[in-house]
């Protein structure tokens, strides 16, 4: 059989968002079901997964993501096979996501029999969220081809992969998968071998803090989303975290986190060395023209227009410039 070159090991929901992310970009995907099944118990996960691509595809062109008529298209590119077509399947592939379940016994098992069963040219990706490609590296036969790719949910939405290779994969590996993600449209990001890669180290942060200022009573669950989602995660959207900081001023980071450490607590808000050398090397952001970024040469003015711009266009995106033309005609 002739087998796509994108495959999906792992029917749940990474497998599935993964699929839909490649076929909603016109290519063929293949999602393996890396367990043994009884042919009933296979025919019922088929109806599973093809119910939920259609339900998931169907809410997706309603709210206007593609028309309603390319439905049928993005699902025959997705096709499920049990584990007895994997050898077919695998050999034929030319980029596998392993998204099996996150424990370390089922990570050995799925890897080891992919790396024996998958052709010798084909790029393995783990999606795993907590474990790291060097720990995960040794049990792929020619593990040069081997890296972390964390995809956040929903997958076929969020645009962020983030690329973590482990000091022996090979440099044209990770090319080829970042253009393979690039080529539908999402943004890789290439991260040290380092727990928690970007993203999930930093909004653990943000979450447990969410959560000890609803058990301090400083805001309600209702109010504390309103501010994330209008506020923190709104702001960030337009512009990086670093580049806020710079932005702003390494300064008022710094004063913040001396209030904050003084006032909640020393350990939460510890002042980060690169926070305090910076200060010290009067190293502020934009106003120095030096900070994590560097900004030697840059026309001011026109850079402090595109951030305007970016945040205008998030403003315009979710809506929210007509409400504020709304109040401005009233007088508010």
């Amino acid at each position: 059989m002739t087998t796509p070159a994108i495959v999906a090991l792992g029917a749940g929901r990474m497998g599935r968002g993964i699929a839909m992310a490649y076929a909603m970009r016109g290519h063929r995907v293949a999602i393996v079901d890396f367990k043994q099944r009884e042919p009933q118990a296979f025919e019922a996960l088929r109806q599973s997964v093809f119910h939920e691509l259609r339900l998931t595809l169907d809410q997706l062109a309603d709210l206007g993501l593609f028309p309603a008529g390319e439905v049928e298209g993005h699902l025959q590119n997705i096709s499920l096979h049990a584990l007895d077509e994997a050898p077919a399947v695998l050999a034929g592939a030319d980029i596998v996501f392993e998204g099996v379940p996150e424990t370390p016994e089922a990570k050995r098992d799925a890897l080891t029999r992919l790396g024996e069963l998958a052709n010798p040219q084909a790029l393995i990706a783990s999606t795993t969220s907590t474990m790291l490609a060097s720990d995960l590296a040794p049990l792929v036969s020619s593990p040069q081809r081997f890296m972390n790719a964390h995809w956040l949910n929903p997958a076929y939405i969020i645009p962020l992969v983030e690329v973590s290779p482990h000091e022996g994969s090979d440099p044209a590996a990770v090319d080829r998968l970042v253009q393979s993600l690039e080529s539908i449209g999402k943004v890789p990001v290439r991260c040290a071998c380092s727990p928690g890669y970007i993203v999930p180290r930093l909004q653990t942060l943000v979450m447990n803090e969410a959560a000890r200022m609803v058990e301090e009573g400083v805001a309600t669950p209702e109010q504390l989303d309103l501010a994330t989602r209008h506020g923190l995660g709104f702001r960030f959207a337009a512009i990086g975290v670093l580049e806020f900081i710079d932005y702003g001023g390494n300064d008022i980071l710094y004063h913040a986190n001396n209030y904050l450490a003084k006032n909640l607590d020393a350990n939460r808000y510890a002042m980060p060395d690169i926070v305090r050398r910076y200060m010290d090397e009067g190293k502020v952001g934009l106003r120095s023209a030096s900070g994590f970024h560097s900004y030697e040469g840059l026309d001011l003015e026109a850079y402090r227009r595109d951030v305007l711009a970016r945040t205008l266009g998030m403003l315009r995106h979710f809506g929210l410039d007509k409400s504020a033309t709304s109040n401005d005609e009233k007088g508010n």
